[in-house]
């Protein structure tokens, strides 16, 4: 088992997640981050859809996080980061933060 993978994310917060300044309620997020996952599964390009809807500041690199070990980061996110196969893509994660989507980029 890998002790780091590298991995880009799209994270959409809500109102009273996290450090989070967005204003969509938890319900909205979590119908956006879906159809966010769908379109990921029908073929869409996770970095552009990170680029255009992550509240991250990583979205602007097309989510790209680079590479991180274990107890990096929050419980939920890492479990489902290290669980994945290189190019492979999570379900829905929900962190305290909000709720992410996940690829495995190394």
């Amino acid at each position: 088992m890998s002790d780091q993978v590298q991995a880009s994310h799209i994270l959409l917060m809500y109102e009273g997640s996290a450090r989070s300044t967005a204003t969509r309620t938890k319900e909205e997020a979590q119908a956006q981050i879906q159809a966010l996952a769908d379109e990921v599964a029908n073929g869409g390009d996770f970095g552009q859809l990170a680029a255009e809807n992550s509240d991250c500041p990583s979205g602007r690199q097309g989510g790209d996080l680079g590479t991180f070990g274990r107890g990096q980061m929050v419980g939920a996110f890492e479990d489902a980061a290290f669980g994945l196969e290189v190019g492979e893509t999570s379900g829905v994660v929900e962190t305290d933060f909000g709720y992410h989507l996940i690829q495995r980029t190394g």
